[in-house]
């Protein structure tokens, strides 16, 4: 009879246990690596993860910009020799944020991070810190065929294909500028509200460098998603 009990104890455990994990599975997709991405679910664990992997099916990841409501199209292919170029361009349009310059093109990934990070990261923090939303994204682009740094040998930066993105700052909608240069170091809101942006760009890009990384980035918050495979490390600096 004791081994009779046991037997229905460990039949009762596992039966619990893949209950909650379904109905953990069900309620919250974002935290486990298996189930398919949708960019209007809430940020989870493996979002980032994600959606840098989305390098991987270009058509998958504009099918899902797509359905998300994103205005962003498809951009013709670019190449400028072997290191540099995109089959995977998209061009940011209204009324997705206003971009200013207006109509900038990135990788899909980019895109797709960038849309998430508009409605789940800077609007609310918008919102909470100073009580109105952002009306623009001020940036320094994205494509840029060169090496990391300008230098003249050296590994190539991800804007050379167009899979990085450098914000300069934002403007809102009562007219307010806020500015990574002008405003990183300065207490109140503003420098809050970088960092809050910066924060939740981490859980969405594989590379997030700000101020606080370098010199070479006290002017803007550069996001990336630099292909170091499913299980390839992170930076959020």
């Amino acid at each position: 009879m004791r081994g009779v009990g046991c037997l229905l104890l460990l039949i009762a455990t596992g039966v619990a246990i893949w209950w909650f994990g379904s109905r953990f599975v069900r309620d919250h997709p974002q935290d486990v690596p298996w189930t398919k991405l949708s960019l209007t679910q809430p940020i989870g664990r493996f979002t980032g993860r994600k959606v840098a992997g989305l390098s991987e099916d270009t058509a998958l990841c504009r099918s899902l910009l797509e359905q998300a409501g994103s205005r962003a199209v498809s951009a013709s292919s670019r190449r400028d020799g072997p290191q540099c170029g995109y089959d995977d361009g998209m061009r940011l349009a209204e009324p997705d944020l206003v971009y200013d310059p207006a109509g900038p093109v990135t990788s899909c990934p980019v895109a797709a991070g960038l849309f998430i990070l508009e409605r789940q990261v800077i609007q609310p923090a918008a919102r909470r810190r100073f009580g109105t939303e952002v009306a623009r994204v001020v940036h320094a682009g994205s494509y840029s065929c060169r090496r990391l740094y300008n230098r003249s040998e050296g590994a190539f930066s991800e804007h050379a294909t167009a899979d990085a993105f450098d914000v300069l700052g934002f403007v809102l909608d009562d007219g307010r500028r806020i500015s990574v240069l002008k405003d990183w170091s300065t207490p109140g809101d503003k420098a809050a509200f970088l960092r809050d942006v910066r924060d939740g760009a981490c859980s969405l890009f594989a590379t997030v460098l700000s101020p606080d990384y370098n010199r070479a980035h006290a002017d803007h918050l550069h996001l990336d998603q630099a292909q170091r495979g499913a299980g390839g490390w992170r930076a959020c600096r």
